[in-house]
């Protein structure tokens, strides 16, 4: 009897650490405020964080914050129901600042003359299903804002409008 208990423990153990189980991969749609698609992100989760893929078309050219806000609804024009940065470690904003940042900060975007943009961002403090979930029961949300952020003023950054918002989903 022992031996099947253990048996039994053995794989569901397995299946419950399988990969193939495990979400890897997610996106998000990047809309403007009259609902045209500007832009998409890709998250690849890695055994230390997030790569995020994006791929911006139609953005103002100039330097942008962006950041994981920390509700999946990307309701227009203001797109506010994003909610706050994604924060689960309840810290300050800013990649400078000494009692920050939030797990949702990451660097500016440097957006060129004509709106388009291909980069890549690394994201060490967040993960797509497991403890910095991104895909948590209330969802999260990808936010591109109007201006710069400044990486200290709490709780944004100074970062200005939501200019565009998008759902993260597997």
């Amino acid at each position: 009897m022992d031996r099947k208990l253990t048996l039994a423990a053995l794989l569901a153990t397995l299946a419950i650490a399988s990969p193939a189980l495990a979400v890897d991969k997610a996106s998000a749609v990047l809309k403007d405020k009259d609902g045209k698609e500007v832009g998409k992100v890709e998250l690849t989760d890695t055994p230390s964080g997030v790569v995020m893929r994006l791929s911006l078309d139609g953005v103002p050219p100039g330097d942008h914050a962006f950041h994981v806000h920390a509700v999946g609804k990307c309701e227009a024009p203001d797109f506010k129901s994003a909610g706050p940065h994604f924060n689960p470690d309840e810290t300050k904003h800013g990649l400078m600042n000494p009692e920050g940042p939030h797990s949702g900060d990451m660097p500016n975007l440097h957006v060129p003359d004509g709106g388009k943009l291909r980069v890549e961002v690394f994201n060490e403090m967040v993960t797509l299903d497991a403890e910095q979930a991104l895909l948590d029961d209330d969802g999260s949300a990808i936010v591109v804002h109007a201006a710069a952020d400044d990486y200290t003023t709490d709780p944004a950054g100074n970062a200005g409008d939501r200019i565009a918002c998008g759902v993260v989903t597997e």
